[in-house]
This record gives C-alpha cells, sequence and structure tokens, in this order.
C-alpha cells in the first residue's frame, strides 16, 4: 500500500486489523484521510505521519496505540480538521503543536491516560465545535471553563471522569453572557465535584444537551433552568440534591411541544458522541437533535409530591425519578405526557393505586413504580399489558396475574380503578425499610456503569 503515491483515503474501520501503523506511512503525501478506527493497532503514531501535510482527518480511536502524544510534532498538518485519538493509552497532554492547526474543528482524546492542565492556546483554534477530553485525568475545571469558554465556535464540550472531587465553580459572573456564546451540549458526569447546581448555566442560552451526572452536587435544583430556551435533555442523576421538583421546568419550550423543539439547530457533529443512559449498552448519535427529550433525577434525596405540573410537557420522551424520597401519589394528568416511552418513579415512597389513566399512553415501552408504596390492581390495558414483574415488585399492596397476586376483596378499602376492594397488607412498614436497603445496593452498583456522555 506504501507504494501507491496518488492515495487520497485509506479506511480500515471496524476490522480486526492488529499489529503496528507501518513506519513509513509518511511517504503518501498525498494522504488526505486516515481512518483506522475501531481496530486492534497497537505501538505508537509513525513520526513520518506529519509528512503527510495535506491530513485533513486522522481517525485512530478504539485502538491499543499508547506513547506520549505531547512530544508529536503536528505543526505541518495546516489541513487537519479533524483528530480522533480516543479509546488507546495515550499519556502526556495535548501537543502544543496542535494549536497550530488552525483549521481544527473537532479534537477527540477521551478514554485514554492524559493528565495536566488544559492550555490556554486551545483558544485560539477559531473553527474548534467539539471538544471530548472525557476518561483522563485533566486537573483545574475552573482554568479549564475559563479557557475554553473563548472559544466561540465551541459547540459540544464533554469532559467527564476528569478533575475528580474539585469544586465546580458556583458564582453567575464565572462565566458571562458572551462566554459559551454556541455551546449546545456540556457534560461534566462522573467527576465527583462538589458544590451546587452552578448558576453560570444560566447564561448558556444555547445550551440543549446539559449532563451533571454522578457527582456530589448538594443543595435544590434551581428553578432558572426554567428560563433556558433550548434545553431538552437534562441529566442531574445520581448526586445528593435536595428539595422538590421544581416546577419552573413546566415553562421548558423544547420538552413542552415538538414545534418548539424543531426550531433547535439541527446541525451534525463533527464526530459521534456515545451515550448510555442507564445501562452499559452504548448509544451513538450524530445529531444532538436526535437525543431524546429527557429528564433524569435518578438516585437524590428529593422528597415531596410529583408536581402534575409535569404533565406540561408533553414532548417528553423519558422521565426518571427513581431512587429519591417522592411521597404522595402518581398524579393522573401524566396521561397528558403523550410522547412518553420512559417513565421510571421506582425506589420512591409513593402510595395510592396506579392511575387508570396511563393506559393511554401509546408509545410508553418501560414502566418501573417497583419499590414504593402503592396499592390495588396492577394496570393491564394498552402497554401495560407487555411490563413484567419487576416493574411492580416491592409494593405489597398491588395485585394481579403478573405477580401471581389475586386481588383479595374486603368491605373496608375500595379501589378507584376496578370498584373492587382491596386488602392493605400489614407489611408497609416492613416493606420501606427493606427498599431503602436495596436502593443503597442499586446506587453502588448503578455507579459501576458508564455516565451519560462517556465520549
Amino acid at each position: 500500500m506504501l507504494r501507491l503515491t496518488n492515495l487520497k483515503i485509506i479506511n480500515l474501520c471496524s476490522n480486526s486489523f492488529s499489529g503496528v501503523i507501518p513506519r513509513d506511512i509518511g511517504h503518501l503525501t498525498k494522504l488526505e484521510q486516515l481512518q483506522l478506527h475501531i481496530n486492534k493497532f497497537k505501538g505508537t503514531i509513525p513520526s513520518s505521519l506529519m509528512n503527510c501535510t495535506i491530513l485533513v482527518k486522522l481517525i485512530l480511536r478504539v485502538n491499543a496505540l499508547q506513547g506520549n502524544i505531547s512530544t508529536l510534532d503536528f505543526s505541518r498538518l495546516v489541513r487537519l480538521q479533524t483528530l480522533d485519538l480516543g479509546n488507546n493509552y495515550f499519556t502526556g497532554n495535548l501537543p502544543k503543536s496542535l494549536f497550530s492547526c488552525k483549521s481544527l474543528t473537532a479534537i477527540r482524546v477521551a478514554i485514554n491516560k492524559l493528565s495536566g492542565q488544559i492550555s490556554p492556546n486551545i483558544a485560539t483554534l477559531p473553527s474548534l465545535t467539539f471538544l471530548s477530553l472525557s476518561n483522563n485525568s485533566f486537573m483545574n475545571i475552573s482554568g479549564a471553563l475559563t479557557i475554553l469558554s473563548s472559544c466561540k465556535n465551541l459547540a459540544s464540550l464533554t469532559m467527564p471522569k476528569n478533575f475528580y472531587k474539585e469544586l465546580l465553580p458556583q458564582e453567575k459572573s464565572f462565566i458571562g453572557p458572551d462566554g459559551f456564546r454556541n455551546l449546545q451540549a456540556l457534560a461534566l458526569g462522573g467527576c465527583s465535584f462538589t458544590g451546587q447546581v452552578p448558576e453560570w448555566l444560566a447564561n448558556i442560552k444555547s445550551l440543549e444537551v446539559l449532563d451533571l451526572s454522578f457527582n456530589e452536587l448538594t443543595g435544590t435544583i434551581p428553578g432558572w433552568f426554567g428560563s433556558l430556551p433550548s434545553i431538552f435533555y437534562l441529566d442531574l442523576s445520581m448526586n445528593s440534591l435536595t428539595g422538590k421538583f421544581p416546577v419552573q421546568l413546566n415553562r421548558l419550550p423544547a420538552m413542552i411541544s415538538v414545534k418548539a423543539a424543531n426550531k433547535l439547530k439541527r446541525t451534525y457533529l463533527e464526530l459521534p458522541v456515545f451515550v448510555a443512559p442507564n445501562s452499559a449498552n452504548n448509544h451513538q448519535y450524530n445529531q444532538l437533535g436526535m437525543l431524546p427529550t429527557a429528564i433524569y433525577f435518578k438516585g437524590n434525596r428529593l422528597t415531596g409530591t410529583i408536581p402534575a405540573e409535569i404533565s406540561r410537557l408533553q414532548n417528553l420522551y423519558v422521565l426518571d425519578l427513581s431512587m429519591n424520597g417522592f411521597s404522595g401519589s402518581i398524579p393522573s394528568d401524566f396521561s397528558n405526557l403523550t410522547s412518553l416511552e420512559v417513565l421510571d418513579l421506582s425506589q420512591n415512597n409513593l402510595s395510592g393505586e396506579i392511575p387508570t389513566s396511563l393506559q393511554s399512553l401509546n408509545f410508553l415501552s418501560e414502566f418501573n413504580v417497583s419499590y414504593n408504596n402503592l396499592e390495588g390492581r396492577i394496570l393491564t390495558g394498552g402497554q401495560f399489558g407487555t411490563f413484567g414483574e419487576s416493574s411492580y415488585v416491592g409494593n405489597p399492596g398491588l395485585c394481579g396475574e403478573i405477580l401471581h397476586k389475586s386481588c383479595i376483596t374486603r368491605s373496608s378499602t375500595v379501589g378507584h380503578d376496578s370498584g373492587k376492594e382491596y386488602k392493605k397488607p400489614f407489611l408497609d412498614g416492613l416493606t420501606v425499610g427493606i427498599a431503602t436497603v436495596f436502593v443503597a445496593v442499586v446506587a453502588v452498583q448503578a455507579f459501576r456503569l458508564k455516565n451519560i456522555f462517556y465520549c
């Protein structure tokens, strides 16, 4: 292949190629694209590659490459637009010479062994729109955010699993109205950040996707989230947030109607993002607009009743309020969430019956109310005929064929759904204790899963 000196594109992705990248690859001086991702290549990046001075795209992610990338000289690759070195074993930091590549639009070095601080020189890349630094050991989150907020065209910034246990900057003036002026996606999950949900986020009016999951944030969920005109994906799961569900979220335009959501920017990402919502399975997205409209508040310390006002969010696809301390009943108005596909209310202190009105949710594919204090007959109409026992366990007052428990009638308690009467078990108090232990176990297990945006 090295004799094909007129070769412009090499794309060998998604095979099982192994060995090293040929050290003489620099002989291909007309090469514009080198795509070797998702293989088993090992060794280092040959220094001769820097002789391919008209290279536009270099994608080497998901291999077993190693070496200190700080020593590489990218200064001659003046046409380079896309650099993807993710999922390898590289050490060092972003090379200083990389900042000479003024045509760069996308950089991914996620899931490596990089360390140090973000260089101020990255702000000199005028076309940078995509940056993924996830799963490394970068330090100084305050400095990183200050520098990157000056990248005028930055649209997607993912930095989960870095800056371990640092304090997330708080004050609203930290990032002013001119910072991150075009930022659409910000992912800072899995860093064990301390502090509260930062006020400066309220200044980023272009924000569509926010992931602050798997941190140690405290305080309440601020009501000003309801003033962000473009946000449609909000993940605050697995923190230590307290207080009630902010009813101001019912004002979010992109979650209220499809028409408002369609007005958001539908630009394609220079590199795909990989998302793992509450599972270990990866989902690839090439456009932010393809992400589901979602609220993930799982695994916090939220209390009070679940407000019926949530039912205004008729464009909502996912609502996950599991592993909290919500009490009261499930709002019957949730039947207005006509786009809902996932509803998880498990491991709370909810009581009463499952509203029959939920049977009108025709797109519901996942439903979980396990480990609450619910009672009455399990629904069977509509999509509810597809949900198994795991959706209901831990509610001694529930009955139905799925739970292998008949609905015994008594004159003392009347069920709202069928007009029949139900016996309320004496084990309700014990169930709360068991559920509490279960929550602790599941919380440990959940932390082992990948956070939402990991590269």
